[in-house]
């Protein structure tokens, strides 16, 4: 087994450097043996750890289940395929002038339908952890264990920007840990025959349930996880609040531009989408759901994965669309009102948002871009679908007394903004939050500042992990207070020059409240 390992690190042209005493590391599931880049030395990364059955076969569409003891030895120096997902043709900022370290497959697209067959698969319940070289099983560092973005449709472990070995090199004080999950119609089927639907979200609290489980045996802290997410991965953060209130697990959350308050589950009562699709395929049982679905588990996923992708890239009406279903078990129709039962975890949470998140996600106008979209409607669009929420999350928080630290986004630099109108957009704080901003250099080079801005929000990030009831507060970052007269205090990073600031919270939640206007610092 050593041979074996040695020889393919070889051929990846990595080392293991300082010998192999904590590279193998014993789980309830399985031995892992990891890897060391030569260009982190002192990270250890454990690339592909698998958390759950494979959900092929007869699992497809079935919840996760847990994997049984074993001793069995894996190589985890390899990055996991990731879960089927679609790439689409239809140009967009991030295809065309955002891509680089965006693309999930890391250069590995190979077919012209769109979806990637080789750099995806069902068997993809995996994830990877990140620990520095030094730590031991009485280590117990505290964890950030972070859900990827990407609308529920796309996502996953290996994505260039999203990897976190420079902060733990260069921090040497925390555990990352990425997961994968089932997206679009694999992850929410919407199907007649299914008791459970939102099968990726409950991935995602089978791989949080593996890392409580197993962590300590990295040299992580079971008591000491923070939730984290960014987009998709952020509403997940917050679903979970709710859903698992009574057992969250995590000791506290980080939600990065997306709460649940905003969220809307699918409405399709009929399960028409799916049974659309299983018609295509010739699995037409309308009267009987499980023979529908035991039809469909016998399609390649490749082939299910096309067939929506490129309908949906077609413009074909009417619209197929699979994400998170309104259930009220894991997904609910009124957040608020839970929130107002006390039906949320009480634990402590940092918030944040881009201070101009909408402008890469709205229609831009191709012939123009150098003017860029109607700034009135992306500012009307910020308001109500991203800083508004978080402003009622915040509220609805407070009032429970959970204590809630706010932070906004607001740099913009040469390598990440190729039009001035973006500003600081949804998704432009992953390179700052991972330090991968030195990957992004088709637009131009990382800039002094925007390392300080890096390393600054990484540091303060980890106050709170460290101790997220009080650490904040030895840095300046006090809870935000919504009743304060001043509409409490948040952080803004990379704005008017300045690495860091406190700023008044009226400055961003005051419209919200009808006091003021927005500053989107274009």
């Amino acid at each position: 087994m050593k041979l074996t390992l040695f020889w393919s690190l070889a051929v990846l042209g990595i080392s293991s450097v300082r010998g192999d005493d904590n590279l193998t590391v014993k789980t309830s599931t399985g031995i892992y043996t990891g890897m060391i880049d030569p260009e982190f030395p002192n990270t250890h990364q454990f690339r592909s750890v698998a958390f759950a059955k494979p959900p092929v076969d007869s699992r497809r569409w079935l919840p996760p289940a847990p994997l049984a003891n074993s001793t069995a030895q894996h190589d985890a120096s390899n990055f996991p395929l990731s879960c089927p997902q679609f790439i689409s043709s239809i140009p967009s900022l991030f295809n065309q002038f955002l891509a680089q370290g965006v693309n999930i497959y890391n250069g590995d697209q190979n077919s012209t339908s769109g979806l990637s067959g080789a750099a995806t698969s069902e068997d993809c319940l995996y994830l990877a952890i990140w620990t520095p070289t030094t730590v031991t099983p009485a280590s117990k560092l505290p964890v950030l264990f972070f859900m990827t973005g990407g609308g529920f449709q796309s996502g996953g472990v290996n994505i260039k920007w999203q990897l976190p070995t420079s902060w733990v090199e260069r921090s040497q004080e925390h555990i990352v840990v990425t997961i994968n999950y089932r997206l679009n119609i694999f992850g929410f089927p919407n199907a007649a025959g299914l008791t459970e639907q939102n099968l990726g979200i409950l991935d995602q609290r089978m791989a949080l349930e593996w890392v409580h489980d197993n962590i300590a045996s990295f040299g992580g802290d079971p008591g000491q996880i923070t939730q984290w997410g960014q987009s998709a991965g952020s509403f997940s953060v917050d679903i979970h609040s709710y859903a698992f209130y009574d057992d969250p697990i995590a000791r506290s959350y980080f939600m990065q531009s997306g709460t649940a308050v905003r969220l809307r589950g699918v409405d399709d009562p009929t399960h028409s989408n799916f049974s659309f699709v299983a018609r295509h395929f010739g699995c037409d049982f309308p009267t009987d759901g499980a023979a529908e679905l035991d039809c469909m588990r016998g399609v390649p996923f490749a082939a299910i994965e096309n067939f929506v992708g490129q309908y949906g890239d077609d413009g074909t009406q009417p619209a197929l669309f699979f994400s998170v279903v309104t259930d009220e078990k894991i997904i609910f129709a009124d957040y608020s009102a839970r929130a107002a039962a006390g039906l949320l975890a009480r634990v402590p949470a940092i918030i944040s948002n881009c201070a101009n998140e909408e402008a890469s996600l709205y229609t831009y106008p191709v012939n123009n871009l150098t003017v860029g979209p109607y700034e009135p409607a992306v500012l009307a669009a910020d308001l109500a679908t991203w800083l508004c929420p978080t402003a009622t999350t915040t509220l609805l928080r407070h009032a429970l007394g959970i204590p809630v630290f706010r932070y906004q986004n607001a740099g913009t630099y040469p390598n990440l903004n190729p039009f001035a109108w973006l500003g600081a957009y949804h998704t432009s704080d992953l390179p700052t939050n991972f330090g991968t901003y030195g990957l992004l250099t088709n637009l131009g080079q990382t800039t002094p500042f925007e390392v300080a801005v890096s390393e600054a929000m990484q540091d303060r990030i980890l106050t709170f992990v460290k101790d997220p009831e009080s650490g904040p507060q030895s840095v300046g970052w006090a809870p935000l207070d919504p009743g304060a007269p001043n509409g409490g205090t948040l952080l803004r990073f990379g704005a008017d020059g300045k690495v860091v600031q406190v700023v008044d919270g009226v400055q961003v939640d005051g419209p919200c409240r009808g006091i003021g206007t927005y500053n989107q610092y274009p």
